[in-house]
């Protein structure tokens, strides 16, 4: 198995124009299309963009946990709930840098660390800001997830030398008020766009398996696809079970088939976006992240422990890329 880490982009860009005017009819044509067509459509997109046999391999760590104000209706973290989850401070820097080079020795080329914020606090911000420096020093990628940022918040982490902000939209306009009331959907447009004036990357995508409709699903991706810039980073996440939210009263798992439709149509409409198969790949089987590589999925997360919710075992993961001949650095 090849060892290089990391997605390499092939040079140049695919050639297919890349849109930002999308409407939900022709993301709903993509998707219904016959599978085999879908796939090849998408496969001959990725390949375009992306070495077709490569994932990039990426690290989260939360760097603090609950007690969130917000009242995200899927989220284990949200003080809204009682989910049995221990509520901790902020981590030391010195444990999240070694955090950080355990992960880089295990494959990992990015570092990504969330924390339970609203919106952080300047002096807190001041300890992500260190924090990112160092996991910088280290050569590996950073990004961070730490809720809605004012413009100076953001200046600040792009002088520390943050490469990615993830803020995710979870869903559709339509069912986005369904499962979250404190924050607004425009409140996430926002700091997306103040994350990009700042000179930061952008890492944006959903959740899927919280009762939405298919169509919600694609409606997501038509907005995520219309934004001034897509997200370098798409990451779609399957719900995870969590006991004492609301979502479990209407949380469905997707069909498999229809994640890979799914997965297809991002590629296709975001052609030179990293697609990330991210929360929920314990659910799924070696088959089916197969057939999400080949629909043009080409990021994962490793470790046993995704914020606070499980993860496939590295050396499950470690197995699969290699039966399916995927360079990823993993050993």
């Amino acid at each position: 198995m090849v060892s290089d880490a990391g997605v390499k982009r092939k040079k140049g860009n695919s050639g297919r124009p890349v849109r930002h005017d999308w409407n939900r009819a022709e993301a709903e044509a993509i998707y219904e299309q016959p599978f085999a067509d879908l796939l090849f459509e998408a496969q001959s997109a990725h390949r375009q963009s992306f070495d077709a046999n490569r994932v990039e391999i990426a690290s989260l760590l939360s760097i603090k946990t609950g007690g969130c104000p917000e009242d995200c209706g899927y989220c284990s973290q949200s003080a809204h709930y009682d989910t049995g989850l221990e509520v901790t401070r902020l981590m030391k820097r010195a444990d999240v840098v070694a955090a950080a080079q355990r992960a880089k020795d295990a494959g990992a080329t990015r570092f990504c660390m969330a924390a339970a914020w609203r919106s952080p606090k300047d002096r807190d911000l001041d300890q992500v800001c260190d924090m990112v420096s160092a996991i910088k020093a280290l050569g590996m990628e950073t990004c961070v997830t730490l809720g809605m940022l004012t413009p100076k918040q953001a200046d600040c982490l792009f002088e520390a030398g943050l490469d990615f902000y993830n803020h995710n939209v979870d869903t559709s306009p339509e069912f986005y008020g369904k499962i979250i009331t404190t924050r607004t959907l425009q409140d996430r447009i926002k700091t997306l766009k103040d994350v990009r004036q700042a000179g930061i990357k952008v890492c944006c995508g959903g959740i899927v398996g919280m009762g939405e409709r298919v169509e919600d699903r694609i409606a997501m991706l038509v907005l995520l696809a219309n934004l001034p810039i897509h997200p370098e980073s798409v990451p779609i996440n399957l719900w995870n079970e969590v006991k004492g939210v609301p979502v479990n009263e209407t949380a469905e798992r997707p069909d498999p088939i229809a994640l890979a439709r799914l997965i297809a149509t991002a590629r296709i409409m975001m052609p030179n976006s990293v697609v990330r198969l991210s929360a929920g790949r314990q659910y799924m089987t070696d088959e089916l992240q197969a057939l999400c590589f080949l629909a043009g999925a080409n990021s994962i997360f490793v470790g046993d422990l995704l914020l606070t919710t499980q993860n496939p075992k590295a050396d499950r993961d470690a197995n699969l890329l290699d039966r399916l001949g995927i360079a990823s650095g993993l050993a």
